[in-house]
């Protein structure tokens, strides 16, 4: 287990982590959300010992990274943010630099690199040096070396960054596959990434945590959470607006901006507005293209949560002190 307590880093009189304490289990996924700034890769970067917190604590899987940083360290599999590398090395020469650093030998270490060069899919540049590989390339030869002493635990600073739709999903596969046996955290921008591979996600500001639960429960904070939404054809938009309006639990009604005949009708708190719509849709003979209920939107939470006054952090949880996914 990865137990963070009360974490504390200041850079010039900057407060950039404030007392941020979490644990996270094996077999978790953890999403780690913020604005620029929030202190996301600060703390990942303590959490890897690379840098010294100023109070507080980090242990890993028993062994505390300031007292123990080597025995920490060994299980530990860390891809930063931008994937540095050594440029003028090939993706081979620079994993098997990381193997003899990991200590990997002989056969074992002629195996796993080979494995980790075909699950990342870099047969076909790893005699070129790093340098000159694409964006996407050198990130995956990042995760490559995260990856390749085979660590209890893994850390990604945006692992997909930079990967086009077919890598982003090879990599969230990968992702969730090593979760089965991993403790894995990502720190990304991206909110489907957090939907779509975490099972768990964390939201920081000004160092903070103002949120610690599962992406579903995030989603039905939303103020779209059990909205409906309805594609209209040849129905006029004030007719349209004036009739969803006047459904019983709705709160407002949205028009899109980008979809001619597209409306998301809010409902007041509790509300469950799909059948109502989908009657008076019939009632209507509205000529109905689209109709659906929605299970809330990550964008819509992390801007409430981020852009509102801050509070006092959430109180710890049985899903932050790693006792339930």
């Amino acid at each position: 287990m990865i137990r963070i307590d009360n974490l504390k880093k200041a850079f010039n009189g900057f407060q950039a982590v404030d007392g941020i304490t979490f644990n996270v289990s094996p077999g978790e996924v953890l999403g780690f959300l913020g604005p620029n700034g929030a202190g996301k890769s600060t703390t990942m970067k303590m959490l890897t010992g690379f840098i010294t917190p100023d109070s507080g604590s980090v242990s890993l899987c028993g062994f505390d990274v300031s007292n123990d940083p080597v025995a920490a360290k060994s299980l530990v599999g860390y891809l930063p943010e931008g994937a540095p590398a050594y440029g003028d090395m090939t993706p081979l020469n620079f994993l098997s630099f990381i193997a003899d650093i990991r200590g990997l030998l002989g056969k074992h270490k002629t195996s796993r690199i080979d494995e980790v060069i075909h699950l990342l899919e870099l047969q076909s540049v790893c005699n070129r040096p790093i340098d000159t590989l694409s964006k996407g390339f050198k990130r995956r030869v990042g995760i490559a070396q995260a990856i390749l002493h085979d660590p209890q635990i893994l850390i990604l600073d945006e692992p997909t960054d930079g990967l086009d739709p077919n890598q982003k999903y090879q990599v969230r596969e990968l992702i969730r596959g090593l979760a089965k046996e991993k403790i894995v955290i990502i720190s990304t921008h991206i909110l489907e990434e957090v939907t779509v591979v975490c099972t768990r996600a964390i939201v920081i500001a000004r160092g903070r945590v103002l949120a610690d639960a599962t992406p579903s429960e995030l989603e039905a904070r939303s103020r779209y959470h059990r909205a409906v939404c309805i594609d209209l054809v040849d129905v006029p938009e004030e007719d349209a607006v004036t009739a969803l309006e006047s459904v019983a639990g709705a709160a407002r009604v949205e028009v899109s901006s980008d979809h001619t005949g597209l409306y998301t009708v809010l409902p007041e708190p509790n509300g469950n507005l799909l059948n109502a719509v989908h009657d008076l849709a019939i009632r209507k003979g509205w000529n109905v293209q689209e109709l659906f209920m929605e299970r809330g939107r990550l964008d819509d939470v992390f801007r409430q949560l981020t852009t509102s006054n801050l509070g006092e952090p959430e109180k710890e949880s049985e899903t932050s002190n790693g006792e339930a996914a």
